[in-house]
């Protein structure tokens, strides 16, 4: 997190990490195309021959809060090629929450285990601690056979400490589910930390009606949850 007081602006960095071709791209850009496109910035992505992605993805959202600070939601991606581990660090560094994006076929178990202990390591490398940066995990192409079911993902739920969202990205399936987790995430930990809504006058429902009410959300679980009230203010409370 990044905070100015003097010109009165909040910045949260949230990493989308996974390997490659997991759908971390295709998560932004179905984030950007459902953003309103007076709150989002552009989508910077650079395309390569063996992965989509060979630095990042940034989808920076904006808003103002009701006590006058500006803040701005940075997305980035990572390179999922394993050439690429020192940028995944750089990208790393100052990250306030991180979305894992997992391939949910079975036969991609051993990738997935392997670039979430490469996860863990690049945090540490980054003066990270692991245990206290909130992560949230996408199981993304559920669409796909050999598939992981409902019930298993419930059993990795129960397993672990982080919220687990299934999605089919290409269809935009769970990507503002996801997003949104990993946003409420975020702010509860650096209001553990920092105090946002007693320093900065952010509350968790200020937060998070801010961003997802510029947010398109037909058709998600999120759907009528944030509404605009007379005046633009945002309704809907947090679970």
């Amino acid at each position: 997190m990044q905070l100015n007081h003097a010109q009165r602006e909040l910045t949260l960095k949230i990493v989308y990490y996974g390997p490659g071709l997991s759908g971390k791209t295709t998560n932004l850009r179905k984030l950007h195309a459902r953003a309103r496109p007076d709150v989002r910035g552009r989508l910077l992505s650079v395309d390569t021959h063996d992965d989509r992605t060979l630095f990042f993805d940034l989808l920076p959202v904006f808003f103002s809060t009701s006590a006058g600070f500006k803040v701005k939601v940075k997305l980035f991606t990572v390179p999922g090629q394993v050439i690429h581990n020192a940028t995944r660090r750089v990208v790393l560094q100052g990250t306030d929450a991180v979305v894992f994006i997992a391939d949910s076929r079975r036969n991609a178990s051993q990738e997935n285990n392997a670039y979430w202990r490469n996860l863990q390591e690049n945090l540490r490398e980054m003066e990270l601690d692991p245990a206290q940066v909130p992560v949230v995990i996408q199981f993304n192409k559920r669409d796909l056979p050999d598939s992981l079911t409902d019930a298993e993902l419930a059993d990795i739920q129960k397993k672990g400490t982080q919220p687990v969202v299934g999605s089919v990205a290409v269809r935009g399936e769970g990507v503002v589910e996801t997003f949104h987790a990993v946003a409420q995430a975020a702010w509860r930990a650096l209001e553990n930390r920092a105090h946002l809504s007693r320093n900065v006058g952010l509350t968790e429902e200020e937060f998070l009606g801010q961003i997802f009410r510029q947010v398109d959300l037909t058709g998600t679980a999120l759907e009528g949850r944030y509404r605009i009230l007379p005046g633009g203010g945002a309704s809907g409370s947090p679970p």
